[in-house]
């Protein structure tokens, strides 16, 4: 099952109207993200004896917002059970800075290595919209646990 993460929302209007044109209505922007993960251990590559926990993780990111925005990069924190903590930067996600229009998604499946049975991720997607706004999709944590440990 998926759990359901963030939500980024901005309203904007425009200040002024242009000289010779007739004020413009009022529009507002809607930047509205969500993002949704679920997290798999991987038995068969991991070796507990060496305090090697493998997880793969499913990420769904989708724009719900009225304005389409595109994926720059990716900050993850991932922290294991002994507090351990290590961050992670990079360009898209996957390979890919994927464009989403309004009502699209993007689903990708990447992987964490512990040396704990039990972390989690947070983070966040910068984003660019097609108006040239730039923020953050905020990615609560969410557990990575081998099965049968958490209840």
């Amino acid at each position: 099952m998926f759990s359901v993460f963030s939500v980024f929302s901005v309203d904007t209007e425009p200040l002024l109207p242009r000289p010779g044109t007739d004020p413009p209505m009022a529009k507002k922007i809607h930047y509205h993200i969500t993002v949704a993960a679920q997290a798999f251990f991987l038995e068969e590559q991991s070796n507990p004896e060496r305090d090697r926990y493998v997880f793969a993780y499913t990420v769904r990111v989708q724009n719900q917002g009225n304005i389409a925005a595109k994926l720059l990069s990716r900050h993850w924190i991932i922290t294991d059970a002994n507090g351990k903590v290590e961050e992670v930067r990079g360009e898209g996600v996957v390979g890919e800075q994927p464009y989403l229009q309004p009502g699209e998604g993007f689903q990708y499946t990447s992987g964490a290595i512990l040396e704990t049975a039990v972390g989690s991720m947070k983070g966040s997607y910068q984003m660019l919209a097609d108006d040239g706004v730039t923020f953050d999709a905020e990615i609560p944590p969410f557990v990575l646990s081998i099965p049968r440990t958490l209840h």
